[in-house]
């Protein structure tokens, strides 16, 4: 049924649609094992794909190698590969695919020739002006990794890492308020075509994603549980 969503089949696919810092990937690895899915990233998938050698992946080599980005026709063909292994008979957790309403209908046709479709879009919806200080405040210990935030998680001792004890501190170059501001500008671009995609299709369901991560966690396990039914 390419018109439309169908959801009538066993495997449990889902997409996710957010900003960076909306937390999906930290959710997405516990529907993971709450509901036995499998996430799928674009990078993850194309690097296999060159890796093992498949057509696709050889095509995709060939086109980063000539420094052009690789098309939509042959991600599509990458995932196609992907969903048929066993892994994957359960159903997929997408996130950062599709961007553009035309990757969507893609996926669509895909989904379709495959006997499967998209059981739910799921939106993090964030607060713009909360999300740059969560994100442009966050740092962590270079020497164990815990993280910290100038906000919300101070070291007990300032400076000094709760855990281990060191005291050489990371923040990430691009942690910064107006990259973060720019991203959020081009994230709401690009995905708000898909939200109304979705939407359209029935499929369509909102998280807040500034709540707490279990509060979140809890959302998401219902919307999925209702997905599966």
């Amino acid at each position: 049924m390419r018109d439309g969503m169908d959801t009538s089949q066993s495997a449990t696919n889902l997409v996710l649609l957010g900003p960076p810092g909306a937390g999906k990937g930290t959710q997405a690895r516990m529907l993971e094992e709450q509901f036995g899915l499998m996430q799928l990233s674009t990078g993850d998938m194309l690097r296999a794909a060159v890796a093992t050698g498949t057509e696709s992946g050889r095509q995709a080599k060939a086109v980063m190698e000539a420094g052009d980005l690789v098309s939509d026709g042959i991600v599509i063909a990458i995932l196609r590969d992907r969903l048929a292994e066993h892994d994957c008979a359960g159903g997929v957790i997408l996130d950062g695919f599709p961007r553009t309403t035309v990757q969507a209908e893609a996926l669509d046709w895909l989904m379709s020739d495959m006997g499967q479709g998209i059981r739910a879009a799921i939106s993090f919806e964030v607060d713009d002006a909360a999300m740059v200080t969560r994100i442009s405040g966050r740092y962590t210990c270079a020497g164990c990794g815990e993280g910290y935030h100038d906000t919300f998680k101070i070291p007990a001792i300032a400076g000094i890492c709760d855990k281990c004890g060191g005291t050489d501190m990371k923040r990430r170059a691009d942690d910064n308020a107006e990259t973060v501001e720019s991203r959020l500008r081009a994230y709401h671009a690009q995905t708000a075509p898909l939200i109304s995609y979705y939407e359209s299709r029935g499929v369509l369901a909102r998280v807040d994603a500034m709540a707490e991560i279990e509060t979140v966690a809890k959302e998401l396990n219902a919307i999925v549980a209702k997905a599966v039914a």
